[in-house]
């Protein structure tokens, strides 16, 4: 019996549970398993596999997420009392009502599913999850785990490549939640964009949810929102090492008139409201000073007002961070700003200058990131929402779930478009790797067939390529998926998001650097075996079993 969600239930699993009902599906899956039910065929065993048909972006790889959100709800899948209700009232009034006894006594008890680890390189046309059971509910799963693995994957793979854009060593921030498809899409890209490759997300809930770590100091509205140093209150703050509090505002105001004259600013066009803004937050947090200075002018009153404060709370023996550039020229002003830091290091023998950083945001794309690199820059962290968590370019990676075996039976889609075209029957993935341990091929083999081994030649015939049959000798071997869900229980401990993220970057540090190419990479080798390729041959010609019934009694 599927596990009850209760007081107890670990919060993201109750998170995922509340997102994720049975009732999240398409209505033709209740129409077919009705049918199957109806012809008593809805306890037969069958087979699906999910899989996408193109790496997307234009790269060359995808990174498999959503696992662990897809294990969460097999286990909790029940129907409730009232989903069983609406079902009676939207499907057709000749519904047999024993049909929703059935379905309020449904759960996965009966399922397993065999998958790859989640954050594993992926590529198109790999069967990356199967799902196994009774043929009804494990049409009924259909929808939901498309629903929730197509996005998480789409996400992380774009989070990998905004990793790739930036360089292993530039932090990353993902900020997407306020332009993200709603709320559930904003948690789903904070999680899946952490595994990707960011660092930290904005994002509070995921925070208390997936362990991630959370950043975030002011926005332009804090900064705009003061007018007058009046509005400063308190006005005092007690050193770091203890002692009378100081009248923060008088040591600033002394500070600001030395940086004007260091930097040969004029005092006058300084904005009395910025300088209030920085006061007000340093007083509220010395220790996580990291204002916006773009509100205004850059170096006319934001970088003078925040060098006049941050040496304030250093003379009070704080450490203050640095600054947010969300604005213009974000190149040319982080070096301008690192100058400015710099001189103020030398000039007041102040060296916490040296260390503070510079972090820029403002519709940062893959492409402007990759700009980024070329150009002569002093940025230490980059904040990016919108490309990141709406996937501009690519806005659906295309997961689909189908049917390959039914009462042990191979079954195939045949399709005017051969890219819809299907490989049938249950099967084993195999990665083949070369001496270096670089994946070399993904080899897709009939679940009945020996394992390809080590050193021994083998005869494949790779997809999407008209080279016919092409003979490998692996080096090393190693079995893609494995048994994560049996017969209503997740078989294996369930990785947290920091695992998931350790193991993505492993997996993609061993692939070959033609294969991570941003733009136009080397094709990866996809193949499938001898048998498969005859199974399919054998299809296509009509030789399967049954294909001559209109010719029998």
């Amino acid at each position: 019996m599927a596990m009850q969600l209760n007081e107890t239930c670990a919060t993201p699993e109750r998170s995922v549970c509340e997102r994720v009902s049975p009732l999240l599906t398409d209505l033709y899956q209740f129409t077919m398993a009705y049918a199957y039910w109806r012809a008593g065929r809805h306890n037969e065993p069958a087979v699906f596999e999910l899989f996408f048909r193109d790496n997307p972006f234009g790269g060359g790889f995808s990174l498999f997420a959503g696992l662990s959100d897809c294990l969460m709800f097999l286990r909790n899948f029940r129907f409730k009392k009232e989903d069983v209700e609406y079902l009676r009232s939207v499907l057709p009034s000749d519904t047999d009502p024993d049909f929703f006894t059935y379905l309020k006594e449904l759960d996965c008890s009966a399922v397993s599913v065999s998958a790859v680890s989640e954050g594993t390189v992926v590529f198109a046309r790999v069967p990356f999850l199967e799902v196994s059971g009774p043929l009804a509910i494990v049409q009924l799963l259909e929808t939901s785990l498309l629903c929730l693995v197509n996005y998480a994957s789409l996400v992380c793979t774009n989070a990998a490549r905004f990793r790739l854009a930036a360089g292993p060593k530039r932090r990353l921030l993902e900020m997407g939640l306020r332009r993200a498809q709603g709320p559930d899409g904003g948690l789903t890209a904070s999680r899946y964009t952490y595994i990707g490759g960011f660092d930290l997300t904005s994002n509070a809930l995921a925070g208390r949810l997936f362990g991630i770590p959370v950043t975030g100091t002011m926005a332009h509205s804090y900064v705009t929102s003061f007018s007058s140093l009046e509005e400063v209150w308190p006005q005092t703050l007690v050193p770091s090492r203890g002692g009378d509090p100081i009248d923060l505002i008088s040591l600033v105001k002394g500070w600001l008139g030395r940086v004007c004259q260091l930097l040969g600013t004029k005092p006058q066009r300084v904005r009395e409201g910025e300088l209030a803004a920085f006061l007000s937050y340093a007083i509220a947090y010395p220790q996580n000073f990291l204002p916006v200075i773009d509100s205004y002018s850059v170096s006319c009153s934001g970088l003078p007002c925040f060098c006049a404060v941050a040496l304030a709370l250093c003379e009070l023996h704080y450490q203050p961070l640095g600054i947010r550039l969300d604005s213009g020229d974000l190149c040319r002003q982080s070096v301008e700003v690192r100058r400015v830091f710099r001189e103020c290091s030398n000039h007041f023998t102040v060296p916490a200058f040296e260390s503070f950083i510079i972090v820029c945001t403002n519709s940062v794309s893959e492409q402007s990131l990759a700009e980024l690199n070329k150009r002569d820059n002093e940025i230490d962290a980059v904040g990016v929402g919108t490309h990141l968590v709406t996937c501009t370019s690519h806005p659906s990676l295309g997961c689909v779930y189908k049917l390959v075996e039914v009462r042990g039976c191979p079954r195939m889609k045949l399709s005017e478009d051969p890219e819809k075209s299907t490989l049938p029957g249950r099967k084993a993935i195999y990665r083949l790797l070369d001496t270096e341990g670089h994946p070399q091929m993904d080899l897709i083999c009939l679940s009945e067939e020996t394992a390809p081994k080590v050193g021994v030649s083998l005869n494949c015939y790779p997809l999407g390529l008209d080279k016919g049959v092409q003979s490998v000798t692996p080096a090393q071997v190693t079995s893609l998926r494995s048994d994560v869900f049996f017969h209503g229980e997740i078989a294996l401990p369930l990785s947290s998001a920091s695992d998931s993220r350790i193991y993505a970057q492993t997996s993609l540090q061993a692939l070959y650097p033609h294969h991570k190419k941003l733009q136009e990479p080397e094709y990866y080798t996809v193949a499938i075996s001898e048998k498969i390729h005859s199974l399919v041959s054998d299809i296509r010609k009509g030789n399967s079993k049954g294909s001559n019934f209109l010719l029998s009694n």
